[in-house]
């Protein structure tokens, strides 16, 4: 083939020009391309590696534009995908409040029908009586054959109790008690769905009745549970196989899960439980009409006494008072089964909502027979949802969140009067999160990095609790002195923590200095609120801090006593400039100002090495010990500085009475001058401003070192 016909025909493979690009694509795309094909096609109508470059950059760019493409339409159906989700969440949004409506609508219908039968019943009770053993399809047979006779439901209840053992003491046979339905199930635990036993209950018209098999006697069972229908809730559990055909039963503060045979029955389980729930409340509503009905007084018998007319009329007074209270409305007959779906609910706000309602209801009402029936079921509940709160506020529950966490129960608590109550357990649940985060804060290498980290911690949890309890107890003015024994406690924890990495660990006083600093400054927030609990970590440090301050000055006793043991009385010779520069320095910053004086010639100083590192050490003590100052530390802190100058004195003292060379007397006699009339001037001065008090004691010290001066050579000692 020449090599012009190959050219174009390698042209046309690569389609240069001419739509050349969209012919490669539908070629790439069709559905029987073959790659090695097409390779092996396009290297044999190739001239050399050019081309093959050309093609592959084509081949490239075309897998790019591939890929932008598919970004863009990924991009898209993400979008679409995501609007798609939300009109989805609210479609099933309007389904679940359609299928709430027409539930709402069901049970109103159902009232109503029930309403006009119960009041055909009242009106013809013969009628009632055919249409309940014709209709009711949960009686059982010798229920129905015998509905209309009292006989027959005594029997059937009979019948129960002879075949429950343990029930006849719980269950008093009674006119108005009768068995609605019965059957197996399988009861199941709450927590991790596994198989308990097999129960057979009894559903009555006031109650239900729980009992296990005995495996010993066919058709006999043991009694395991009462629960009457006011306190019960039926919930119906979605089927998650092989989980399926359950429903759970609510009643406060435990639950139970069990399982039917079959949907079925299942299905007749739930209808049976609320149509029996609902007949109770029906019935209960018009016993509460009936004793509500105001009764005629008897006649009194007639008196012959004159006076008695009065005494009749000023009885008669207060009785035309009397009102009756109206406990038919349908959201006090609710009252009760209200509350318990609110507390299952964790609904707290509801239920003392719900609490509060009927308080303001029955405030100016009399106390009358069904009004304490009332407030005895309600109080039960009163109970339970206490109970709840409590929990709530336990520290066993998770003590995430901060302060805020507890603001719900601890509002609930206090509007239902138990104000001491929730201030204690939020002390409580305030106090452990403390403990905890104490507890969990890593111990650094560097202590001061530690304790910044402590103060933080712990100031900042006091502070939040502080302001969170300011928050709830507005009101409550004498929860005040309770938070403040806590903060006390609280605050004694933290020394705790505090003296055990700082002074148990034998820091050095300057380290305890700044740590005991940083606690001072962080103590200083709390009077943003009104707090100064300054007072109580002063108390609490003390001990620690007299310890390490003697701790200290023992070691200064220690190590001036060493180099006095070694003392030559000979000038220091600190060989360079710059030596003598930062000597200088370092007693300038000790408040030595007139040190030049007491320097010689090159790098010589007119002083003893002991002198200047008793000068040194001595002012760094005082420097780091007036950090730690307050005013109980103040007689520690000042016999401490005596002790550590009476060790210097003395032996400047011995010194010169038992120095014999007149040069050496001189010599020594400058270091005295030195330390009598700069060094014990400078620490009495520096104690001054740091305390805000002279002491006696340093000038009575400095005034005795004289009698040494005039008379150098007297045998008393300065003591």
């Amino acid at each position: 083939v020449p090599g012009g016909g190959s050219k174009g025909a390698m042209a046309l493979s690569l389609g240069e020009g001419g739509g050349g690009g969209s012919r490669l694509r539908r070629q790439l795309e069709s559905g029987g391309f073959a790659a090695g094909e097409y390779v092996k096609q396009l290297s044999q109508q190739s001239d050399g590696d050019r081309d093959l470059q050309e093609h592959r950059q084509r081949i490239q760019a075309l897998s790019e534009e591939t890929a932008q493409s598919l970004k863009r339409n990924v991009y898209q159906n993400y979008r679409q995908f995501i609007e798609t989700a939300r009109e989805i969440s609210y479609l099933e949004s309007e389904m679940y409040q359609l299928s709430h409506i027409l539930t709402e609508q069901k049970g109103i219908m159902e009232a109503v029908t029930q309403a006009l039968l119960l009041q055909a019943d009242r009106d013809d009770p013969a009628l009632g009586a055919r249409r309940a053993a014709a209709t009711d399809p949960f009686l059982p047979l010798s229920a129905k054959d015998a509905a209309t006779s009292e006989e027959g439901r005594q029997r059937t209840l009979t019948t129960l109790l002879e075949k429950v053992e343990g029930c006849r003491d719980l269950l008093p046979e009674s006119p108005g008690k009768y068995l609605v339905y019965n059957g197996d199930l399988v009861e199941y635990d709450a927590d991790h769905m596994a198989q308990i036993q097999r129960v057979h209950a009894f559903l009555m018209n006031d109650c239900l009745l729980v009992a296990t098999a005995l495996p010993s006697r066919r058709g006999a069972y043991r009694y395991d549970a009462l629960y009457p229908l006011d306190g019960l809730a039926v919930v119906n559990v979605k089927d998650n196989p092989p989980m399926k055909d359950m429903f759970k039963l609510l009643m406060f503060p435990e639950s139970r899960i069990f399982q039917a045979e079959n949907a079925k029955i299942k299905k007749e389980w739930l209808e049976v439980l609320e149509e029996t729930k609902r007949n109770r409340a029906l019935s209960e509503k018009r016993r509460l009409e009936q004793e509500a009905l105001p009764r005629p007084a008897p006649a009194p018998p007639e008196s012959t006494n004159p006076f008695d007319e009065e005494e009749e009329e000023e009885e008669e007074e207060p009785s035309a008072e009397d009102e009756v209270v109206d406990l038919s409305l349908e959201w006090i007959q609710e009252l009760p089964e209200d509350l318990d779906v609110c507390i299952a609910q964790r609904d707290f706000e509801g239920a003392v909502d719900l609490l509060d309602k009927l308080n303001e209801y029955l405030g100016d009402k009399p106390v009358s027979q069904p009004v304490k029936e009332l407030r005895a079921k309600v109080d039960e509940r009163v109970r339970q949802l206490t109970d709840v709160l409590v929990f709530e506020l336990s520290p066993d529950r998770s003590l995430r969140g901060g302060p805020r966490a507890t603001r719900r129960a601890v509002s609930q608590l206090i509007r239902l009067g138990q104000s001491t109550k929730a201030c204690e357990l939020f002390l409580k649940n305030r106090a452990a999160a403390v403990h905890t985060a104490i507890r969990q804060l890593r111990i650094e290498g560097a202590t001061l990095l530690y304790i910044h980290k402590l103060c933080h911690v712990f100031f900042t949890s006091l502070l939040e609790t502080a302001r969170e309890f300011e928050t709830d107890f507005a009101g409550n003015s004498g929860c005040y002195s309770a938070f403040v024994v806590w903060a006390r406690s609280s605050m004694r924890m933290f020394v705790d923590a505090f003296s055990k990495q700082v002074f148990d660990s034998k820091e050095s006083l300057s380290t305890a200095a700044e740590c005991v600093k940083v606690a001072k400054e962080h103590c200083k927030q709390l009077s943003e609120i009104g707090l100064d609990l300054t007072f109580i970590i002063h108390a609490l440090l003390v001990k620690d801090i007299k310890g390490a301050l003697q701790s200290y000055k023992d070691i200064i006793i220690e190590a001036t006593k060493h180099r006095n043991s070694e003392e030559m009385w000979r000038k220091m010779n600190l060989m360079t400039p710059e030596a003598l520069g930062k000597l200088r320095e370092e007693m300038r910053s000790c408040g030595v100002g007139n040190f030049d004086q007491y320097t010689g010639d090159d790098c010589w100083v007119n002083l003893s090495y002991t002198v200047v590192a008793f000068t040194k050490q001595t002012m760094a003590f005082l420097e780091e010990a007036l950090k730690l100052y307050f005013p109980e530390l103040h007689m520690v802190l000042l016999e401490s500085l005596v002790e550590i100058i009476l060790v210097a004195v003395q032996h400047v003292d011995y010194s010169l009475r038992c120095e014999q060379d007149p040069e050496k007397k001189a010599f020594i006699r400058q270091n005295a001058s030195f330390l009598y009339e700069t060094v014990l001037p400078v620490v009495e001065k520096r104690f001054e401003e740091g305390v805000g008090k002279p002491a006696k004691q340093l000038q009575d010290l400095r005034n005795a070192s004289r009698l040494m001066r005039v008379n150098p050579e007297s045998t008393t000692s300065v003591v």
